[in-house]
């Protein structure tokens, strides 16, 4: 029975951050509020844009104001927390916050892991088929294909794969026993670093965990792989250079967030868990797609993309004699 209570006793823990400083760190906070309020606005002014603009009503920017609301989200989950840590140096959290932190993160990091191959077939959709049927007279209306009512499902059930995710890291963690050490070596409560922390047997949990990362993290990623294959495969045949940049053009922007955020993330998640909480790098690369990624999207999108800055110009009251070649 002592035993068991020793093992129950813990409740509070301390989140390392970045560094293990017992003072307030002022310049790394200024940095980080400054990318979240980045962040924040960039996403904001995304949504406003697709909202505001009718040319932008279609399923390409459905999508990404999706992924927009995710990464406002997904942001907002992980570092207030951090600020606050920055700020004033206090890094005790409760068990029962820890866990609300962690089920928020699971479910945002795998709804964005399946959004983003989402996005990865609509340009298959919008580049291939037209590519493939117009030998025999018979395009394909990519509007009919990804019908409103197919949109909405199909983000839904990237929602719905998120929230079943998250659900079950809840309740994995909320099954198991802690006791000293009580620091978490993160700066974020996640799966993993819990797992070192707990006295309880974690094989079960972490073998949830990994079919996690096996279903909704590689699997997606390997789809996207594909995916981007046959649509390179297809642009080739366009018989014009300048067909090609353009057809090309128009997956960049999602391929530079995939490259970012998949990086990052596989390199967390395949690491040995054995070297996980004591390796500074994959804090520093944990930041990358829990903190950079999100606020990069919105300026890769914005910069990259045509249509989003002549709205932007539009919204702005900017007149422009320049027209835009839209792809929808």
């Amino acid at each position: 029975m002592a035993k068991a209570e020793n093992l129950s006793s813990v409740s509070i823990f301390l989140v390392v951050g970045l560094c293990d400083s017992e003072e307030p760190q002022f310049l790394l906070f200024l940095v980080f509020l400054g990318i979240y309020l980045i962040t924040v606005v960039g996403n904001i002014v995304i949504l406003s844009v697709i909202s505001s603009d009718q040319r932008l009503h279609t399923p390409m920017y459905f999508f990404l104001a999706n992924l927009s609301i995710i990464d406002i989200i997904f942001s907002s989950t992980t570092v207030p927390k951090l600020l606050f840590i920055l700020f004033t140096a206090q890094k005790a959290i409760s068990l029962s916050s820890c866990v609300t932190q962690l089920s928020f993160f699971q479910f945002f990091v795998v709804a964005e892991c399946y959004l983003l191959a989402v996005m990865a077939y609509d340009r298959f959709v919008a580049i291939c088929f037209p590519l493939k049927y117009v030998a025999i007279c018979f395009p394909l209306n990519y509007n009919i294909i990804m019908s409103r009512a197919i949109r909405i499902r199909i983000v839904l059930s990237c929602w719905a794969s998120g929230l079943l995710n998250s659900v079950v890291q809840a309740i994995s963690i909320c099954h198991l026993d802690f006791c000293s050490p009580n620091k978490i070596d993160h700066f974020f409560c996640d799966v993993t670093p819990l797992f070192k922390l707990s006295c309880s047997d974690t094989k079960v949990g972490e073998g949830l965990f990994m079919i996690v990362v096996v279903i909704a993290g590689m699997g997606p990623l390997i789809f996207i792989l594909v995916t981007y294959g046959r649509i390179i495969a297809a642009v080739t045949k366009i018989s014009t250079s300048k067909g090609r940049r353009k057809t090309f053009s128009t997956c960049a922007s999602h391929f530079m967030v995939v490259a970012l955020y998949y990086g990052s993330g596989i390199f967390s998640y395949i690491w040995p868990s054995s070297t996980y909480a004591m390796d500074k790098d994959v804090k520093v690369v944990a930041v990358l797609y829990t903190i950079m990624t999100p606020m990069l999207n919105p300026i890769i999108y914005s910069l990259r993309n045509r249509e989003v800055k002549q709205a932007m110009k539009k919204a702005m009251g900017v007149r422009s004699d320049h027209q835009g070649n839209w792809t929808h």
